[in-house]
C-alpha cells in the first residue's frame, strides 16, 4: 500500500515503474553473475510466449529439442509448426528420465530444459562440446532455485511465478552476446514477426528499463521484492541450497515410507525444486491432495498429463524447509485416517 500512490496505476514508461524494472534487471544480473555483454530482457506473456519469440528470433533454420516432459515437448511442437523453419530434431526420453544432447552440425540452436516441471526431472546445463549452435534453456521452474553458469547458455528464459514467488504473465530472458548477435542478424535479414513477438523491440525497450506494452505492475513489484530477498540472504547458492534441502527431506521421507517412493529413479536426475512422489495404488493420491487442500495445504496434485497416482510438490526458495517436514507428517496422518 505504501507504494501505491507513486507506482500502481501509473504509466509503465514513468520513472516509478522503470525504476522497478531497473532493479529487476540489475538484480538478476547480480543473482546469475552475468558477464559483460549479457543482457536481461523482459516482456509480457509468460515463458510459453517466449517459445513463439524464440521460433522467430533465435532459430535460424533448425533446432534440436531435448524432450522429457510436457513443457519441453510443447516447445518442440511450436517449432515444428513454424512454416519458416525446418523440422526440428527431437531427442526424447521416457518421462521420469532425461535424454542427452546430440551435437550436430545441422543444428543452430539447442533447446534444453533445466527442470521439467511436469515430471520433476532436472538436468545440468552444459554447453554441448564442439557444438556451434546457441543454447536456449527453459528455466521457468528452475531459475532462482537451481545453480547455473552463464557461460553454458545463450538464452535462459523463465517466468516469475515459481522460484520468484510472483505472478505469471511475464517472461524474462538472460541473453548472451551470441544470442543478441543472432537476433540482430535475423532482423537484418528481414524476417517478419508480429510486433508483440519482436525480440529486437524487447531488447530495445529493456535497455530503457521498459517493456513493449504495459506489464502487470504488481507482478513486477513482487518479483523485485523476492529477488532482493534472495540477494540479501546469499544469492543463488543460498536460494538453491534452501530448495535442495526441502526436496531432500521429501525424497528421504518417500524412500522410507511404505506407501510412497520417488518417481524419478536416478537420484542425480531428481529435481531440487519440484519433487514428484509416486503413491501406492492402495492409496488414492487425488483424495490425499483434496483432503490437504481442504485443510489449507494446497497444490500437491500430480501433473494431469502424467496420469499417475502421485503427489507433485514445489519446493521453491520461498518455501520454508520446516514446512516441508510438517507436510510429510500431514500426509502420513491423512493416509493413516484413510486406511
Amino acid at each position: 500500500m505504501a507504494s501505491a500512490p507513486t507506482y500502481l496505476g501509473t504509466s509503465h514508461r514513468q520513472e516509478g515503474v522503470r525504476s522497478v524494472v531497473r532493479r529487476l534487471r540489475s538484480g538478476l544480473a547480480e543473482l546469475f553473475s552475468l558477464p559483460d555483454g549479457y543482457e536481461v530482457v523482459l516482456g509480457n506473456g509468460g515463458a510459453a510466449f517466449f517459445w513463439d519469440i524464440a521460433s522467430f528470433w533465435l532459430i535460424e533454420r533448425r533446432s534440436q529439442h531435448l524432450v522429457f516432459g510436457q513443457f519441453s515437448s510443447t516447445f518442440s511442437k511450436v517449432v515444428a509448426a513454424a512454416p519458416h523453419l525446418e523440422a526440428p530434431e527431437v531427442v526424447e526420453a521416457p518421462y521420469g528420465t532425461r535424454p542427452e544432447v546430440r551435437p550436430s552440425a545441422d543444428v543452430d540452436l539447442y533447446a534444453l530444459c533445466h527442470n521439467e516441471t511436469s515430471t520433476g526431472v532436472a538436468m545440468d546445463i552444459t554447453r554441448p562440446a564442439g557444438a556451434a549452435g546457441l543454447v536456449a534453456v527453459d528455466a521457468t521452474s528452475a531459475a532462482g532455485g537451481m545453480t547455473v553458469g552463464p557461460a553454458q547458455f545463450d538464452a535462459y528464459y523463465f517466468a516469475p511465478q515459481k522460484c520468484f514467488a510472483s505472478d505469471g504473465g511475464l517472461w524474462v530472458a538472460l541473453l548472451s552476446p551470441a544470442a543478441l548477435e543472432r537476433v540482430a542478424a535475423i532482423e537484418a535479414a528481414g524476417r517478419w514477426s508480429p510486433a508483440a513477438l519482436s525480440l529486437p523491440v524487447a531488447v530495445e525497450q529493456a535497455r530503457l528499463d521498459q517493456t513493449y506494452n504495459t506489464p502487470a505492475l504488481a507482478t513486477l513489484f513482487l518479483f523485485a521484492d523476492q529477488l532482493e530477498w534472495m540477494l540479501a540472504n546469499g544469492g543463488l547458492a543460498w536460494a538453491a541450497g534452501r530448495s535442495a534441502t526441502s526436496t531432500g527431506l521429501l525424497y528421504a521421507w518417500a524412500e522410507k515410507c511404505d506407501y510412497a517412493s520417488p518417481f524419478v529413479a536416478r537420484p542425480e536426475d531428481r529435481s531440487p525444486v519440484v519433487a514428484t512422489i509416486d503413491i501406492d495404488g492402495s492409496v488414492d493420491a487425488g483424495v490425499v491432495s483434496a483432503v490437504l487442500r481442504a485443510n489449507g495445504i494446497v497444490d500437491t496434485d500430480s501433473y494431469r498429463g502424467l496420469k499417475r497416482n502421485q503427489l507433485r510438490i514445489a519446493c521453491y526458495p520461498a518455501v520454508d524447509p520446516a514446512d516441508v517436514e510438517v507436510l510429510t507428517g500431514a500426509i502420513d496422518h491423512v493416509v493413516s485416517r484413510l486406511s
